[in-house]
């Protein structure tokens, strides 16, 4: 009989309860072995076997789990840790389903769950883990943290962006309306989202309506929303591509109209190309002929057609983000690296390393830009005709002559498009308009500054390739000229700025036939962040004023100890470790330091990049730069595990510096950041540091209707008069990062102040908790509060994150319930630190009295949000 098995082990563990341990001595006793081997294994770090054993106390012995419920989670947490790093996946979330079983209201295991499983890529598990762990504690604020983190995964932010832009809804409502009223009753939604198009279908009168969506979040949201505006008997959804899909298992037969908008900045970026093909040869029915037909009977897709603009413009935000445009930072020479590129529209990337485009909103880019061109048409796409969208990828490469009509350096073509919906209903998605979206951003990965004058014109080719609308500007005509931007025949190559004097010094190079230049003998390919990284000159020519004083600092110190080593004459070398994350050359600058110490000592500098480029990069500069190759070595070669690289760099050394990657470029602290840092000082020789030693964080009150409008659906009325906010609302997330404040639509409330301090080198001047009280300069609602850093890398020395050539974007607590306020009124911040995560509660004060003082409003004017990086993605 099914479950049979079940119901007799239940009653065994039934009858084991009720008999109890202290009435069979020998089950007592066993306990007693047990709990003893459970003891021992942790205390020898066996922690398999100590899971086992306590299983096996705590299934006999019940009694005993208030007692052992913490030896129980640490044993578990160490054991799950080693199979995590042994890949034993299966074997990891069987111990959680036992450990769940034992403790299944235990928050604590829950939430553990759901972070190996969100480790392990299962997204959608990991969130419900959090979700139910939430319910269990809503006060539980590091599972609100990684259900925030798993939920910009899960629920992309662009979603809130779409559902509070009324236009594009309205839009595509009348589109709608309008083919249905044509006879077009049976609908296909495909990528549902919200069930939102689907529901518009519905209530303009389709008889039939279907969706599908492949996100497992989504499908049970799109599930929810429907359900709650009495939908869900006439609207199927399934959770599957559309490619997948098939008749009758799916839908009962082809339908008459296709809704989608499966369309991204770059308009053919998630799929709608290869999902319309599919469509209209097993989905839809056929397009209506020549001759007139019912429309019943024939097929239609909405958007009917799309057509791509562009223009070609002058950045440098734009710039500094894609190429290299320093030739030396913090002392060091860096033109052997040649040109360095993003992976963005590169030429030289290929694979899953290459990305079409970038994206961005034109009007936001830090410090403006320059229209080097007119927007031109590039190309129209039919979605109603099939024979075109197959066509679309093995079409030739088209070549578009556009005319320059501004001077300037030639960074980056910008892309947008318009949707016809239908003859009547149109939608753009250009820099100028009010839309939720972005545009497209191709940089141009050739020489750098190369200046374009008006009258030129830019040769620009266009094609779609692996579902990709590619634009590269590949030549310039100037005065009848072709000056080749990606180095192919049949023109000038162009090296640099081209003009009389270019050209001239371009001859010249050329007639040299010998050369101590180290070129690269391909380009070196790096992030975007890296890039913008490495283009930061503040922030190197800071680190080395901080490296420069503690080698001066820790070589007088070791003078006047006498240190040198017996018979050697020299000095022990300063040990410097860079754990940064990504690309960094702060270990090659530390090297090249001790060049210039002027006798205090050599360094050994040891870096953690990790990428072999990455390594052949820094070998290159460190050699052209004349730092000796025993000074530069890799530490990842250094050590077993790579979990592990806070470790002395021998058995008797210490390090002089230890350089941590504190700020995330996103503009958050990088998780388990304080954790580190007391790891690093207990690896530090007297007098060594941390850099930076300290970090103080900075932030002001604003109004920003934008960032409300990112974070979740606004306005109590329906949307299109239907109940979605409620559902989607739920994964609101209060920290929105990669902003620029330099450009954010907002108005300040109130001066900037410092909100908290994180100490780094002095464990014993940190706390956890901190209240500031701000006061009102202008009258508005607070909506959110940006927040940046000032990092000091000593006393002395410090960058912030919020300044003209930052890499750093800067981060924003966006409140739940803004607070209305008045010039002079003020607000009390406070800020808690917990396992490195910092978040922000507001409430605002009212005015005081002579009798009684400030008073705090109530629970309509507090709201609060949580920050911390996601430490690449691992919670």
């Amino acid at each position: 009989m099914p479950g049979s098995a079940a119901r007799s082990r239940r009653a065994r563990r039934a009858r084991r309860r009720a008999t109890g341990p202290a009435e069979q001595p020998a089950t007592r006793e066993l306990v007693s072995c047990s709990l003893e081997s459970a003891r021992q294994g942790v205390l020898h770090q066996d922690y398999g076997t100590a899971f086992v054993h306590y299983l096996l106390v705590l299934n006999l012995a019940p009694v005993l789990k208030d007692v052992a419920s913490e030896s129980f989670r640490f044993t578990l947490f160490k054991w799950a840790s080693e199979l995590h790093a042994l890949g034993r996946v299966q074997d990891l979330l069987g111990c959680y389903e036992q450990a769940l079983e034992l403790f299944p209201d235990d928050e604590v295991i829950v939430n553990s769950m759901g972070e190996h499983l969100f480790r392990m890529g299962f997204r959608d598990e990991a969130a419900a883990q959090f979700h139910k762990a939430l319910k269990l504690r809503p006060d539980f604020a590091e599972a609100r943290e990684n259900f925030h983190r798993v939920s910009n995964w899960l629920v992309e932010r662009w979603h809130f962006l779409m559902l509070n832009d009324h236009s594009r809804n309205r839009l595509y409502q009348l589109a709608i309306e309008r083919a249905v009223r044509q006879g077009r009753t049976t609908v296909l939604d495909i990528g549902t989202g919200t069930g939102i198009l689907g529901m518009c279908a519905k209530k303009a009168g389709a008889s039939e309506v279907f969706a599908c969506e492949l996100s497992k979040t989504m499908y049970e949201l799109a599930c929810e929303v429907v359900q709650a505006n009495g939908m869900a008997d006439s609207i199927q959804i399934v959770h599957m591509k559309s490619l997948e899909m098939q008749i009758p298992r799916d839908i009962p037969a082809r339908v008459s109209l296709v809704v989608t908008e499966t369309v991204d900045a770059g308009l053919l970026g998630e799929g709608i190309v290869e999902s319309l093909i599919h469509a209209w040869k097993h989905l839809l029915l056929p397009p209506p002929p020549e001759s007139r037909s019912s429309p019943s009977q024939t097929g239609r897709v909405i958007p009917a057609s799309a057509t791509v603009f562009a223009m070609a413009v002058e950045c440098p935000d734009i710039r500094r983000h894609h190429r290299l445009c320093v030739s030396a930072v913090g002392g060091l020479d860096l033109s052997a690296a040649g040109d360095v590129c993003s992976p963005v529209n590169s030429p030289v990337v290929s694979g899953e390393l290459w990305e079409p485009y970038s994206t961005d909103r034109l009007s936001r880019l830090r410090g403006g830009l320059t229209s080097l061109t007119h927007p031109c048409r590039l190309m129209d796409i039919d979605f109603n005709n099939l024979q075109e969208l197959e066509g679309l990828c093995s079409r030739e490469t088209a070549q578009v002559r556009v005319p320059v009509v501004e001077d300037g350096v030639l960074d980056a073509l910008a892309m947008w498009f318009q949707l016809q919906l239908d003859q009547e209903n149109i939608i753009s998605t250009g820099p100028h308009e009010d839309t939720c979206w972005e545009q497209a951003i191709y940089p141009v990965q050739g020489p750098l500054d190369f200046k374009v004058q008006r009258h030129d014109e830019l040769l620009v080719e266009v094609s779609c390739q692996d579902t990709y609308l590619r634009l590269c500007c590949v030549a310039v005509v100037r005065d009848s000229q072709t000056f080749r931007l990606d180095g192919a025949e049949g023109g000038v190559c162009v090296a640099s700025a081209v003009g009389p004097e270019g050209e001239l010094c371009s001859a010249l190079a050329g007639l040299h036939t010998h050369t101590h230049t180290h070129t690269p003998p391909h380009p070196f390919t790096l992030e975007c962040s890296e890039i913008s990284l490495l283009n930061n000159l503040t922030y190197h020519d800071s680190f080395r004023v901080a490296m420069d004083t503690l080698l001066t600092s820790l070589g007088s110190a070791r003078g006047s100890r006498g240190s040198e080593v017996a018979g050697g004459g020299s000095s022990e070398p300063f040990y410097v470790l860079d754990v940064s994350e990504g690309f960094s050359v702060l270990s090659l600058m530390a090297a090249r330091a001790g060049l210039d110490s002027s006798g205090s000592g050599s360094v050994r500098a040891y870096s953690s990049v990790e990428k072999e480029q990455h390594q052949d990069l820094l070998r290159l500069l460190a050699h052209t730069n004349g730092v000796e190759e025993n000074a530069l070595e890799f530490w990842l070669t250094h050590v077993e595990d790579d979990s592990t690289r806070l470790q002395r760099p021998g058995s008797e050394k210490l390090w002089s510096a230890i350089i941590l990657d504190c700020i995330e470029p996103c503009g958050l602290t990088r998780q388990g950041l304080m954790e580190k840092a007391t790891l690093a000082r207990c690896l530090l020789e007297d007098g060594g540091r941390i850099f930076p030693e300290r970090i103080v964080v900075h932030g002001l009150l604003v109004e920003s209707d934008a960032l409300l409008q990112e974070s979740a659906v606004q306005g109590v009325a329906p949307t299109l008069g239907f109940n979605i906010a409620p559902f989607i609302n739920h994964f609101t997330v209060p920290v929105h990062v990669f902003l620029d404040l330099n450009t954010l639509v907002c108005s300040h409330l109130s001066e900037p102040v410092e909100l908290f301090d994180l100490h780094l080198m002095d464990s014993t001047a940190n706390y956890t908790s901190r209240s500031t009280r701000v006061r009102v300069s202008a009258p508005g609602r607070v909506t959110a509060i940006p927040f940046w850093y000032q990092i000091y890398l000593d006393t002395d020395t410090s960058v912030s994150t919020f300044c003209a050539d930052s890499h750093w974007k800067q981060a924003a607590v966006v409140l739940q319930r803004p607070l209305l306020v008045n010039t002079g009124d003020w607000v009390t911040l406070s800020v808690h630190l917990h396992n490195s995560s910092l978040s922000i509660s507001a409430v605002k004060e009212q005015r005081a009295t002579p009798a009684n003082g400030p008073v705090k409003e109530g629970d309509d004017d507090h709201a609060q949000g949580g920050f911390n990086g996601d430490g690449g993605g691992a919670c």
